[in-house]
């Protein structure tokens, strides 16, 4: 299977595809050049429902859990959702603007919505992962990267520090980054160097 098949005006083929109406164009000259990744459940914690699939298309019950009253109307999305099962979702076209990084700022640029892609995984900031997700985070990573001028990945709490802190310390970057063989310049700058003095200490 070749990279054009693989995807069709931005959307990946070995995804579920629900539509977000929560995106926009790209400014003209964008180079999608980096890929976010995010942590998201919904209510906090709790996982495998369609509470986030309904965020993401505006049909979310605000009244059904008191969680929800902190999050009123907001409309948001991300490109991609990597259940805790591995299974993928796709509700924005890759070509396309989604609405996952809010005010952030990362290798020099602003908004990072602009020339990013976002992959959310269900899950908890700070908890760990399943496996399952990393396998599919590194397969559609892969496929973005054979797609798109791909020279960056980093997590939401690198795009926006201290507004931020998904996916948090529970994310194995040594684990992705083995998994894609990127070099180091491609993740966040001593990200690596913080985890391995955290073993040690």
């Amino acid at each position: 299977m070749t990279v054009d098949t693989l995807w069709r005006q931005g959307w990946y083929q070995f995804a579920r595809h629900i539509h977000s109406p929560n995106f926009g164009p790209r400014p003209p000259g964008a180079e999608v050049d980096l890929v976010v990744v995010h942590a998201i459940s919904l209510p906090p914690g709790q996982y495998g429902g369609p509470e986030v699939q309904a965020l993401f298309t505006n049909t979310l019950d605000w009244d059904a859990h008191p969680y929800f009253a902190q999050i009123r109307g907001m409309e948001v999305s991300a490109h991609f959702l990597i259940r805790r099962n591995g299974d993928l979702v796709q509700f924005v076209s890759c070509d396309d603007r989604a609405w996952h990084a809010g005010r952030s700022h990362y290798r020099g640029r602003d908004d990072c919505n602009n020339d990013s892609i976002g992959v959310e995984l269900e899950g908890l900031d700070g908890q760990r992962f399943e496996e399952p997700q990393y396998e599919t985070l590194g397969h559609l990573t892969t496929a973005i990267a054979q797609h798109y001028p791909i020279a960056h990945i980093a997590g939401h709490e690198h795009v926006a520090p201290g507004r931020k802190q998904d996916p948090g310390a529970g994310f194995e970057w040594r684990f992705l980054q083995q998994y894609l063989g990127w070099p180091d310049r491609c993740f966040p700058e001593n990200i690596f160097l913080s985890s391995t003095e955290e073993k040690k200490s």
